[in-house]
């Protein structure tokens, strides 16, 4: 048995692990509710809204620097409009259209575009089993998405476009990886990640509330106790309390095998589409769904072996922060 197995079925990596991917992939069926007779953009104002000041209390427990130097500010700032604004109005728009969980499936592949933003930009090379396990994915994600047009009888009102749908979860996908690719430069290594997000969510959430109010008018009152039930799911459980567990588990056994927990995020936004949202497989979904987690599970393990060797060279960054 190696060093590292104990650390991997303990309590402090189980736990978190299985909590964040069922949290995660739970976030994506609640957000259905929030955008039921509510203009997505103000719910995307009202969740960050309240979560900014909450992760900012976060930042300042976990006694992270708060003060960031002006080229800090900026890169949070530019990290907040393609994160926490572009990001989640393209996810919230796109469920109009598109089943929850098959939105969760093409976001499980946000790892493809990152790696081709890595390489471009900061020069890390990808590997061929990356390579392979994403492109087996792809194809299954693809027959996900195919099942879907085919399923949709408004494909050609724009109303009900699942075309649409997916062209916005795309540039959602887009924007969530330009913002993770940055984070990695060297001005955002020199800050602790949480303060940074903490200062991106205050520049993302301000954006949103201008964007909201141009495009959607004033801001509406729902009074449904659901969804301001959901509100506060999605911004304390959703984006604040998962973040210093996944932040721990990172620590505990690195980012490359922390990303497995994608696979359970898929798996319960899958099952609440199925069980809430009315969803039917098929025989080409089963497959698209196999593939994809075929396909993932060869790519996460392919970049989980370059994160180790990451992981140890740069140990001592993580004691610093």
């Amino acid at each position: 048995m190696s060093a590292e197995q104990p650390a991997m079925l303990s309590w402090r990596v189980i736990l978190p692990f299985l909590l964040t991917g069922a949290i995660w992939g739970s976030t994506w069926y609640v957000i259905t509710g929030q955008i039921d007779g509510v203009p997505a953009a103000w719910s995307v104002f009202y969740r960050f809204a309240l979560a900014t000041p909450a992760l900012f209390l976060v930042a300042a427990l976990m006694k992270r620097r708060l003060a960031l130097t002006r080229p800090e500010q900026l890169l949070a700032l530019f990290v907040g409009l393609f994160q926490f604004s572009g990001n989640f109005l393209f996810v919230y728009h796109a469920e109009l259209f598109v089943t929850s969980g098959i939105v969760a499936m093409m976001f499980a592949l946000l790892m493809v575009p990152n790696a081709i933003f890595a390489r471009i930009f900061l020069g890390e090379r990808v590997q061929g089993g990356f390579m392979i396990g994403s492109a087996i994915a792809i194809v299954g994600v693809c027959f996900l998405l195919f099942h879907e047009w085919q399923s949709n009888p408004d494909a050609g009102v724009i109303g009900g476009n699942v075309g649409f749908g997916i062209f916005l979860a795309l540039l959602g996908i887009l924007a969530a990886s330009i913002a993770n690719v940055v984070q990695a430069n060297p001005t955002g290594r020199a800050v602790p990640m949480v303060s940074l997000l903490a200062w991106a969510m205050l520049y993302g959430t301000i954006f949103d509330f201008g964007f909201a109010w141009v495009t959607a008018g004033p801001p509406p009152m729902p009074e449904g106790r659901e969804y301001w039930t959901g509100i506060v799911y999605l911004a304390l459980i959703g984006s604040v309390v998962t973040f210093p567990l996944h932040y721990n588990l990172v620590r505990e056994i690195g980012a490359g095998r922390s990303a497995y927990n994608s696979i359970v995020t898929i798996s319960v936004a899958m099952l609440l589409s199925t069980l809430l949202e009315g969803y039917r497989w098929t025989t080409l979904t089963a497959l698209g769904m196999a593939l994809a987690v075929i396909g993932m599970l060869i790519a996460l393990r392919a970049r989980g072996q370059k994160s180790v060797q990451v992981q140890q060279s740069g140990r001592l960054r993580h004691d610093v922060d």
